[in-house]
């Protein structure tokens, strides 16, 4: 009796210490704008090597996620900032592909805002969901 409760407490510990869940609920600020409250540090985080994981695909809330996303940040000055959709690209390795296959296209946007010298490039996953954060350079919009 003793062995049986020894491997039943070992399967127990161990099923819970490797299950790890990827999905992330991040809060809204409002419908359109998810709620940010931390600027990241790292200067990869949104490019095609670290994109930002918005998440929403498996509730046809991923277009939606990408957009509210955007929606939370301003310039480094506190700018409003405008955007595009400058399309799909750069296949990365993925188990949330509705179609199966285990990769997904990352969707690049250029972000530009009033007395910026260029438009900037920031790619997004809308398949897996992260901890978001504003990019290294941005700052994250005043709602109050």
């Amino acid at each position: 009796m003793k062995k049986i409760s020894c491997i039943a407490i070992t399967l127990v510990l161990f099923s819970c210490t490797t299950t790890k869940n990827s999905f992330v609920k991040n809060n809204l600020l409002d419908s359109n704008t998810f709620k940010l409250t931390e600027i990241s540090t790292d200067a990869t985080y949104g490019s095609e090597n670290n994109p930002i994981q918005v998440g929403g695909v498996s509730s046809n809330e991923g277009p939606i996620n990408e957009r509210r996303f955007l929606n939370a940040l301003a310039g480094p000055n506190g700018e409003s900032i405008s955007y595009f959709r400058a399309g799909s690209c750069c296949p990365i390795k993925s188990n949330n592909n509705p179609f199966g296959g285990g990769s997904v296209m990352l969707d690049k946007y250029r972000v530009t805002w009033q007395g910026a010298n260029d438009t900037l490039s920031i790619y997004i996953n809308m398949y897996d969901s992260g901890v978001l954060k504003a990019p290294k350079g941005f700052t994250i919009k005043n709602n109050l």
